[in-house]
């Protein structure tokens, strides 16, 4: 046990960290406008795209406002702690790898196996959001999409006991290619893949001020009344229903944690990167609030919980040339998302090869293109699957736990740095000082950065709870078997082939 111990507990070194970031193989191409392009390309999606009708369908009502605006504060707090520690430590891998640095590898292997299911199911519901939009859009030119082709075969469904899942007979093919088509974008190079998202932002965020600007003068303020629809049982409606759905939406804020895993690939990261994480992250939280606000104000809120909300939206008004301009650019916002989002997490798996956590192939450098080109590919082929078989709610709940746990260990982070490391070089600060307790730093902006997040997680853990205990067991089932596996995984694995367990076999 006390082998085990030592090893769970085993640091990465600092001087393993910086020698990594001088030897990592990549481009350093990304300039801080390129990076909060990248923020605002993962940021700018699914919230906005797709979870907005869902979370004011099913629990928030005209509250999705206040929503939005309590999972931003959130992020907000966790955002400074980023841009801290993505100065201090420049390196791929994100909250993997300053984890692996401060808590062990114990942490480190626990954080990345949640990063991969995070990142991985995002993907999956992003890839299903642009098969939703680009069905409904081709739908708009007379080609029918079969239902077959972009309904996963798992469907979540809303009846008086909350929300169930059935077996449908349908597999989400459309979403699946998706996923295919922007890996092998990624693959050609990471300057190119810039270049392309940048364009794609920039169309999507025209495309939402466009609907912001044309859809308020239509809105009938009577949507919004009351704000906070009363409270029907459980997490619908009600306090209890903004709060749970700020749990859902707050993996829409993924994005910016997608910017700390290009500091490898930054011309300038401690410059760059607090730029582009906080940067990102202003941008997104005031346009999420303005598309919220029109949205709910054009369609009673009950008929938001669809793939669609937007196009939902746009047909409601009755200009078909706008619906099909708006529809346009939700493709592309979504396939800009998706994109990013996919480079997040090859880059997190690329951190965790090097490290020897993962196969080696995660890691493996195309000649030509200087990509992970392996791991890129296999991560996307395994969000294909889920997106093909799983829901979207489903996808959204255990990304958000995903992103909770992620950014809490962040938060952990910036605050054990503070205590053993004080005096290592920090161009970025978390502001509004701290305490030292028994000689442990206690932060102000990581203590609330932390208690939020895990006031993110408690509704969607309860929620997941609840549901098994009255027989829907699916979703506690997934979330079971993955921690199992990645227990299985590490121990069969990780453990034997990590570099620093070699290292301390050797001494």
């Amino acid at each position: 046990m006390s082998t085990l111990r030592k090893r769970l507990l085993a640091r990465k070194s600092f001087d393993a960290v910086r020698a990594d970031a001088e030897r990592h193989g990549l481009h350093r191409k990304l300039g801080p406008w390129h990076l909060v392009m990248l923020g605002i390309g993962c940021i700018v999606g699914a919230g906005v795209f797709i979870m907005t009708g869902t979370a004011a369908a099913n629990y928030a009502g005209p509250g999705v406002v206040l929503s939005f605006a309590l999972a931003g504060f959130a992020c907000a707090f966790t955002g400074l702690c980023y841009a801290e520690l993505a100065s201090t430590l420049p390196v791929s891998g994100s909250s993997y790898t300053y984890s692996y640095a401060t808590l062990g590898e114990g942490f480190a292997w626990g954080l990345g196996w949640l990063l991969m299911l995070e990142y991985g199911l995002a993907g999956a519901a992003l890839a299903a959001g642009v098969a939703g939009y680009l069905s409904s859009l081709l739908a708009d030119f007379g080609i029918v999409v079969p239902a077959a082709l972009n309904t996963p075969f798992v469907q979540g469904v809303m009846t008086d006991a909350g929300l169930t899942f059935r077996i449908g007979g349908g597999v989400n093919l459309v979403a699946g290619l998706c996923l295919l088509a922007f890996a092998w974008i990624l693959i050609r190079g990471v300057s190119q893949s810039a270049t392309v998202n940048a364009v794609m932002v920039a169309l999507k965020l025209s495309v939402l001020l466009l609907f912001v600007i044309v859809g308020a003068q239509y809105v009938d303020s009577s949507n919004w009344t009351p704000l906070v629809p009363p409270n029907e049982g459980d997490f619908r409606y009600g306090l209890a229903g903004v709060l749970r759905a700020a749990s859902i939406l707050f993996f829409a804020y993924l994005g910016f944690e997608t910017v700390s895993t290009a500091a490898l690939e930054a011309r300038d990261p401690q410059r760059d990167m607090p730029i582009g994480i906080l940067g990102s992250l202003a941008i997104c939280t005031a346009l999420y609030i303005a598309v919220a606000l029109v949205l709910t104000g054009l369609v009673p809120y009950r008929l938001l919980g669809v793939p669609d909300p937007i196009a939902l939206a746009i047909d409601h008004i009755g200009l078909p040339a706008l619906a099909l301009v708006i529809k346009f650019g939700a493709v592309i916002g979504l396939c800009s998302v998706l994109m990013v989002n996919t480079y997040g997490h090859s880059r997190i798996c690329f951190a965790m090869s090097r490290d020897g956590l993962l196969p080696p192939l995660f890691a493996q450098v195309h000649e030509r293109f200087r990509t992970p080109h392996k791991g890129t590919l296999a991560v996307a082929g395994v969000a294909a699957v889920a997106a093909m078989l799983l829901p979207i709610s489903i996808l959204g709940d255990l990304v958000s736990l995903g992103v909770a746990f992620a950014f809490s260990i962040v938060a952990i982070s910036v605050m054990w740095l503070r205590t053993r490391h004080p005096d290592l070089p920090r161009p970025s600060r978390v502001p509004l000082g701290g305490v030292r307790i028994r000689g442990v730093w206690i932060g102000t902006v990581p203590a609330c950065a932390l208690l939020l997040c895990l006031g993110m997680a408690g509704p969607v853990l309860y929620d997941i709870g609840l549901k098994a205990a009255r027989g829907d067991v699916f979703p506690a089932v997934i979330l079971g078997l993955y921690l199992l596996a990645g227990i299985w995984i590490y121990a069969r694995y990780g453990y034997r082939h990590s570099r620093i367990g070699i290292a301390q076999r050797e001494t």
